[in-house]
């Protein structure tokens, strides 16, 4: 969770207009989906729901807080490929060599910023739906694995590993 007086990266990604129909009419309400991150490795997103947009993108921003993950990062980059899908949308998430940047949609690229990833290469197959595609990226930063211990799986040393994978 962020500490008092650090300063985080907010991105709102979509807001949506919902609608509920009841018996007395049709009641309006907003949906914001928001990314936060600050920086350093560390990124969660949430859906705020609320009858105003400035309330849902508040609510949305104070439970992507509560929900931030840490991401291993090696100078920039992310430390190994890895592909990820949540439900009809598949991303590729791919470490890219230094000054690089960051290739990848809109979407994607909002989570990478926050995230503080400077240089990777990205690639979003099939469905490119907000929602599916910020919750398959998630899927796949969670999944992945510190330098030291993918090192320490194969038997050896870090300096071999990023030699290997030229960063």
């Amino acid at each position: 969770m962020a500490k008092l007086g650090e300063e985080l990266i907010e991105k709102i990604i979509q807001i949506r207009r919902v609608t509920k129909v009841t018996k007395g009419g049709k009641k309006l309400r907003f949906a914001a989906l928001v990314i936060v991150g600050d920086g350093k490795g560390k990124v969660g997103f949430a859906l705020g729901k609320a009858p105003e947009v400035p309330d849902a993108i508040r609510k949305a921003i104070e439970r992507a807080r509560k929900n931030m993950i840490a991401i291993p990062i090696i100078k920039g980059t992310i430390p190994h490929s890895i592909k990820a899908d949540f439900g009809s949308t598949n991303i590729l998430l791919k470490p890219a060599p230094s000054g690089t940047g960051v290739i990848a949609g809109g979407t994607v690229r909002a989570i990478m910023d926050a995230a503080g990833i400077t240089d990777i290469v990205t690639k979003a197959v099939g469905s490119t739906n907000p929602h599916n595609l910020v919750k398959a990226t998630f899927k796949a930063l969670t999944n992945l694995q510190s330098l030291e211990y993918v090192a320490k799986k194969r038997g050896k040393t870090v300096e071999e590993i990023l030699e290997r994978i030229r960063l």
